[in-house]
């Protein structure tokens, strides 16, 4: 077969947005493959093995969810921030519509989950159906491509980060042993600096990354999920870096990183007996 008639449809994909869908769902099925085959604990402890050093030692999982999908939602939130600034989010009555539809998405999900479970040793795990999944959640809705109105996507990606956002917060305030006060301040300091950079008109996008790892970290260190650090430097890019930062993530985070954190996260043996107790 002529390598042309192979990167054709590859191309059409990309070019239509289906590419990064399609790459998410197949890392997700190889992933299952692979982890209820022969190779499955061998695959499960791959992903176990620790990486880095003193108090930035991690597993390759943990990296994964801690340190690339930082920039998956940096961009979001550069997605978002453009939106509110000049896109389909600047009417506030648009932008309180997701708003709403989030909160509704934790409160009844966790509602439900209570009444069938109050009473029981399983009530603390109230919280497992309140967090909408952004990745996937984009990535299927990829899959549609230009059939999905720009106004639908913008209010199903705010919703998504704003129900994730939210799902952090109810990890740090009700399943975290404890916050670190210390580096918690550290890292509203450093936001701070950023805010205040941005006020400036500072435009060095070096500087902006250069105190941006320094919120990452004490997020990280102060028991928050790191993936708000992201989300947090977005809003401080000045304005006429956000689309050049947009276009240059795009292809990393679309062919790289969601697959990677496909595969890392969907390492699950399904076993007899669990598919039973369904």
């Amino acid at each position: 077969m002529p390598l042309r008639q192979i990167l054709v449809p590859i191309r059409e994909l990309s070019e239509s947005g289906k590419l990064s869908g399609l790459l998410l769902l197949l890392a997700t099925v190889i992933s299952l493959l692979i982890s209820n085959s022969g190779l499955g604990q061998s695959y499960l402890h791959f992903w176990e093995t620790p990486l880095g050093w003193g108090p930035l030692e991690k597993t390759l999982a943990h990296w994964v969810d801690d340190g690339l999908m930082v920039v998956f939602f940096f961009s979001v939130g550069l997605e978002i921030k453009r939106e509110v600034l000049y896109g389909e989010l600047t009417d506030m009555r648009q932008a309180l519509l997701p708003i709403l539809a989030a909160v509704g998405g934790v409160l009844v999900p966790a509602g439900i989950y209570l009444a069938f479970n109050v009473g029981t040793p399983t009530s603390h795990g109230w919280a497992v159906p309140t967090a909408t999944d952004i990745a996937f959640s984009l990535g299927i809705l990829s899959l549609l491509g230009e059939k999905v109105p720009l106004g639908l996507r913008v209010f199903l990606t705010a919703l998504a980060i704003i129900d994730d956002l939210i799902a952090v917060l109810i990890i740090a305030l009700f399943y975290t042993a404890g916050l670190d006060l210390t580096y918690l301040l550290a890292a509203a300091g450093i936001f701070a600096a950023l805010v205040v950079l941005n006020r400036l008109k500072v435009t060095w996008l070096p500087l902006y990354f250069l105190l941006g790892l320094g919120l990452w970290f004490f997020v990280l260190k102060s028991g928050v999920h790191a993936t708000i650090a992201g989300v947090l430097l977005a809003l401080t890019i000045p304005t006429d870096a956000i689309e050049k930062l947009e276009a240059a993530l795009h292809k990393p985070i679309s062919y790289l990183i969601l697959p990677i954190f496909a595969l890392a996260n969907t390492a699950i043996v399904i076993s007899s007996e669990s598919v039973g107790n369904c």
